[in-house]
Parts: C-alpha cells; structure tokens; sequence
C-alpha cells in the first residue's frame, strides 16, 4: 500500500509509480547501492561506454590566454548517439568554473571504443575494479581515531578518577562535604549535553556570535566541540556513575550511624544509574536499539524518581543525632537539591513538546518512503519519529525549503522493522517532538563556502543546507536516484540549486561510484570552500575522512552516537 501528495508537490510521477522492481537476484546490489554501501557496488550492472564529461577551455589563436567563457563537454559516445544531458548521465557539470576536468578514477578503465563495445558471451560476467585509495598513514588514523568526542571523554573521565582518588586519600575536603553533588552534579551536565533545548541554544550562540568575525581556526575548532558533546554526554555519566558508587561505599562503611532507609534508596539508585548507563554502550544501542531505548529511558527515568528519594531521605536523616529531621530550609540550600530541580527540568522539556503529528507518505521505492509534514524548518536539524508516543524513537534529517516554506520531508530508508513498516503499511499520523534538535549541518551557516556530501538516503540530512544556502555545493551519490528517492526530492533539488552548484552521481548509469576524494578535491579547489560536511555509511565516511584529512581539507563526518 502506497500513498502520495498532490501533484503541486511533484513534478510528475513517471518512471515512479510504473517501475519494475530489479530481479530478485539484484535486489540486494540495489538496496546497498541506494544506500551507499560502496563495498556492493561492484555486482551493479556495468552500462557500456559510460559518457565522461570534461570542461575545458579554449585559447584563442592570437593569445595563448584561454578563455573561460567558451566551455564544451564531450562524451565519448557524442560521435555516435544524439546529444545527452549530462545531468541525465549523473553528472551536473559546472558552468562558471573555468576548468574540471572528471575521469575515471585511478584502477578504472573506460572501454577504447563507445557504445559499440562487444558483449560477452555466454553468462560470463563483466567484473569491475575497486576504487583504491592510498592507505593512510598512522598518525591521520590515530587523529581520526581519537578525535574530540573521546577527547572530551577521556578528560571527563580522568579528571572526575583523579577527584575519587584523592577524595579516598582524605585529600579531598570538598568531596567529603559534598560527594552527592558531585554525583547530580556530572549527572545534570551529561543530561545538558543530550537536551534539544540546551543544545540550540549553543548553536545559536556559536553561529551568530562567530561567524561574522572568527577566523577560519575557531570556526572549525567550535564546530568539532559542538559535533562531539556526546563526549562530555558521556564521560559524565559514567563519573556521576562512579562517585555515586563511591558515596554507596562510605555509606555502608559507616553504616552504624545510617539509617537502613537511606542505604536501601541509595543502592537501588545506584543500580538503576549504572544499568542505564550500561545499555547505551555502543555494542548495545547498534545491535539491540529496542533494548537500549527501553532501559536507557525507562530504568534512566526510575532512576531519577530514586534520586529524588536518595537526595530526600538523606538530607532528611541527621546521622548526629540518629534521628529524622523535618526541615525544609535545609534541603533547599543543599546542592544536591538543585541539581536534581534542574535535572528533572531538563529531562521533562522535550516531552513537553511531544505532538501526534499529521504526515503524508510518498513510497517511489520499496526501499525508500519520503514522509511530508506540516511546518518550515531551519536547515540543519533532525527529528525523532515513533508510530508510539513514548517507544522506539528514530532520528531523520529535515529537508525543507525554509522556515516560511510551511512543510518539510523526512527520507526514511528501509534498514529496519520500523522503517519496513512505514513503507509495508504507510501511517496517516504519527508522534514527534515539536521541539528538533541540531545536527552538525546546522553549524553550516558558521562557514562561507563549503561543500555538502552524502550517498544514498544520506540525502535527508544534506539537502536542506543547499537549498537554503547558495553558498552550499551538493554532491549526492547514490543508485538510479530519480526512481529511487521519487519526483519529490527530484524537484526539491532542481527547483532550489543551480545545475553549476551540484553533482548527482548516478552509480548505476555511471557504472560504480567516482573517486569521492578526487572529486572532493576538484570541487574544493573549484568552488572555493572552507570545510565539508560528509553524510554517509561507515565504510565511505571512513574513506572520505582519511583521504580529507590526508589532502589538508577540513572535513567533519558522520556520528553514530545518538
């Protein structure tokens, strides 16, 4: 079952609706092509005499100075076939660039006559080389390795180690005095560091108060904290973790003096604290997502209720004179009651905006569905979607024309049971927070000129930063993209950027994907940019990070940690 909008909202629907799914045998190469997957690729069909197109200028007879004005673009088919838009051919060629010249990349060969090549015989298949890529030296590895996420996590971490060290030792008084704000204390911050409001905020701030004056440095330098507050997120749960299990030590060392009460919230706290940090291990939350959501959110929400009872109950027992005091005055001028007000403010927040939501499904594949939904959007931010309102959360990349454009799109591809059951069986509402939070493309507006990559439904999270910038290059690469992502997207993109500002490489017609560094580079020195933002699979973000970082370019990739 399939659904879609108006026809004021696509272009037109043919070669869409009518088209043949590939056979059986080819639906995996599809798929893995459509999102991306490079290292599949290679058993995608190979069209003969793939066109290449070349920008070159020409010098006049009088003057060896060439002339930028006088461009051509040849395919080694155009002897022989009518003329074919490059375009169609997946590849935007530049029309304000005096020279580009794209070709195939290194290890690929193109074949020495055009469309006439000779077919094989008999069932004998055409194999295609890999792109190979020089591999990186061992210090680009270590930097992109240990990279300001784990930067951020390591001081965390050892600065709060050093804190229970010494507070063990006797050499730390104010631990004595104040171990349960230590606890809320590194609690509350890994709680900020996830917040949607908190993390606008920062945006915010960082856009507007750098980006008019800020040398190029800083720019990055803010970006790449902005990207890994994850880092910070989770060095401080696992600190407030240890100093909570700490606290749980010296209060059953002196348990004489304590109350059985107090012990008895104070150990459920904790483990409830340590199984919700446990849960959102990466090995949990990339295998078991359903198990990570139901115990980082549930067990995470009985633990702050056990909090509040710890911070309570023990503020509330006098261990001097081994009795319970009744005294609000001296709960409310402890830290610890502070942290947790503010803690519970910042938990609850994003709840606050949580809406049952209208929406519109376009299903131009069975392996994409492409969501429309009421409302304009910044560019630059992500969603959450649920079919319930408090289970299985899945974050998408905005799409939209504008603030005022009054509706914006999410490109859900089919990698999951929650995302098959979109496309199976298309809902006509469902739930999300009114209140997005701020992905990495959103620092975009910080930069001058710069270049947004992405393969496959990647799409969703880059669009909108070339749409809404023109000072943002678009290079898309994916599998057959008109058909497979629907007229939607297709005119969303040719509607809103420049032919000379995008390249849509079309893997399938192309016969592979391209050098994505080489082209990276071209495009770089070509149209002058300053960062790159990189939307993709591991194994291609892995390859465009180190070729980047191995070339000089600044480049930030994609994050797998919320």
């Amino acid at each position: 079952m399939s659904s879609s909008w108006s026809n004021d909202d696509a272009t037109k629907k043919g070669g869409v609706g009518g088209s043949q799914s590939p056979p059986a045998t080819d639906n995996r190469a599809y798929d893995d092509a459509e999102k991306g997957i490079y290292d599949n690729s290679s058993s995608l069909p190979v069209i003969s005499s793939p066109p290449l197109a070349h920008m070159r200028s020409y010098a006049s007879t009088s003057s060896d100075e060439k002339k930028p004005e006088i461009l051509q673009i040849e395919t080694a088919a155009s002897i022989s076939s009518p003329p074919t838009s490059p375009i169609h051919e997946g590849l935007t060629p530049f029309t304000s660039v005096q020279a580009l010249s794209l070709t195939w990349p290194s290890g690929w060969k193109s074949h020495p006559k055009d469309s006439a090549a000779p077919k094989k015989s008999g069932g004998e298949k055409k194999k295609k080389q890999k792109v190979r890529h020089p591999s990186a030296n061992r210090w680009v590895l270590f930097n992109l390795w240990f990279n300001t996420y784990r930067k951020f996590f390591t001081f965390v971490t050892l600065l709060n180690l050093t804190g229970i060290i010494l507070a063990a030792c006797g050499k730390f008084p104010y631990a004595e005095n104040h171990m349960g704000a230590l606890v809320l204390g590194n609690l509350l911050m890994a709680v900020l560091m996830r917040n949607e409001l908190f993390l606008r905020f920062l945006y915010i701030i960082s856009i507007y108060g750098l980006r008019s004056w800020a040398p190029l440095w800083l720019k990055l330098a803010v970006t790449s904290v902005l990207q890994h507050v994850g880092g910070i997120h989770s060095g401080c749960a696992l600190s407030g973790a240890g100093w909570l299990v700490y606290k749980i030590v010296d209060i059953v060392r002196y348990r004489a003096v304590q109350h059985p009460a107090v012990m008895a919230t104070g150990i459920v706290t904790n483990v409830m604290v340590v199984i919700s940090i446990l849960s959102a291990f990466p090995w949990v939350r990339n295998t078991h997502h359903n198990v990570f959501e139901r115990h980082h959110r549930f067990i995470g929400w009985l633990g702050l209720a056990t909090t509040w009872v710890f911070v309570i109950t023990g503020n509330a027992y006098d261990i001097k004179r081994g009795e319970w005091r009744a005294d609000a005055h001296s709960l409310i001028s402890v830290q610890e009651f502070w942290f947790a007000i503010f803690m519970t403010i910042f938990i609850l927040i994003p709840w606050f905006t949580l809406r049952e939501v209208p929406v519109e499904v376009e299903i131009p594949s069975p392996k994409v569905a492409v969501l429309k939904f009421q409302r304009g959007m910044q560019q630059g931010l992500l969603g959450r979607i649920s079919r319930t309102s408090i289970m299985e959360y899945h974050a998408f990349g905005i799409i939209s024309e504008g603030r005022q454009s009054g509706c914006h799109y999410m490109i859900c591809g089919v990698q999951g049971d929650f995302t098959r059951e979109i496309v199976n069986n298309p809902p006509k509402t469902v739930w999300t927070r009114e209140l997005k939070f701020a992905g990495v493309g959103h620092a975009s507006a910080m930069f001058k000129r710069g270049i947004r990559i992405c393969t496959g439904t990647g799409i969703g999270a880059a669009l909108s930063t070339c749409i809404q910038s023109p000072n943002w290059f678009l290079i898309w690469i994916g599998s057959d993209q008109e058909k497979t992502f629907g007229p939607t997207i297709s005119r969303l993109i040719h509607d809103n950027i420049e032919p000379e500002r995008m390249i849509l490489w079309d893997s399938k017609k192309r016969g592979g994907r391209p050098d994505s560094v080489k082209l990276l580079k071209e495009v770089w020195d070509s149209f002058g940019a300053e960062v790159i933002f990189i939307t993709s699979n591991m194994q291609g973000n892995d390859e465009m990070m180190q070729g980047c970082r191995a070339a000089g370019l600044h480049a930030f990739g994609t994050l797998w940690d919320f």
